[in-house]
């Protein structure tokens, strides 16, 4: 077998309607051409994100925790953020949000995947990586909404691995970002 990996399909695009205008992300309708036939399809057009897995030298991963309204949780995340600044590379963004959202600056990034989130309801890819020398900085930055009372906890990476397999902590970025980090640190004990 040739290298397993995602494969790219180009359909003819016979219409698009935007159905939706947010202030984050748009609902769109395309209908296109596959196989003999046309298909109609609805799904969120989203501009992606970038996360950070945080870790500080003893394996602690810097989490957060903020209500978020669709799910009516206040669940544990990882710091990320909207790829919202025009031609802002994703690891630019990571930095920015670390710094935003918990103060801090890392000596050293790695990417460590990059996904889709729900290829079934949107085009959204969130581009995650690993940071690592965490030094605190200063900011000015305003926390408004749901960042105004987030929580900011060090929980050892081996704790958010078995929440996340225990199904107590269920956000899709912090799980694959916690396990794609485990890997990473697996990898290289076995390389010494």
């Amino acid at each position: 077998m040739e290298e397993l990996r995602d494969e790219k399909v180009v359909l003819e695009l016979i219409s698009t309607d935007l159905v939706y205008e947010g202030a984050v992300w748009d609902v769109r309708s395309d209908t296109v051409r596959y196989g003999d036939g046309e298909m109609t399809r609805q799904y969120v057009e989203h501009p992606g994100a970038a996360a950070v897995v945080a870790l500080d030298d003893e394996e602690n991963v810097v989490l957060i925790q903020q209500y978020r309204h669709p799910i009516k949780e206040r669940d544990w995340e990882i710091p990320a953020g909207l790829l919202d600044v025009a031609g802002e590379p994703p690891l630019e963004t990571a930095k920015r949000e670390l710094t935003e959202e918990v103060d801090l600056e890392a000596d050293r990034w790695q990417h460590l995947v990059s996904m889709h989130t729900t290829p079934g309801g949107n085009d959204e890819v969130v581009h995650l990586f690993l940071a690592r020398g965490l030094r605190s900085v200063e900011t000015d930055y305003e926390r408004e909404h749901e960042e105004s009372d987030m929580r900011v906890e060090r929980v050892p990476l081996a704790d958010v691995i078995d929440g996340v397999l225990a199904g107590r902590l269920r956000n899709g970025i912090l799980a694959t970002g916690a396990l794609a980090t485990a890997e990473v640190l697996r990898r290289e004990a076995s390389a010494r």
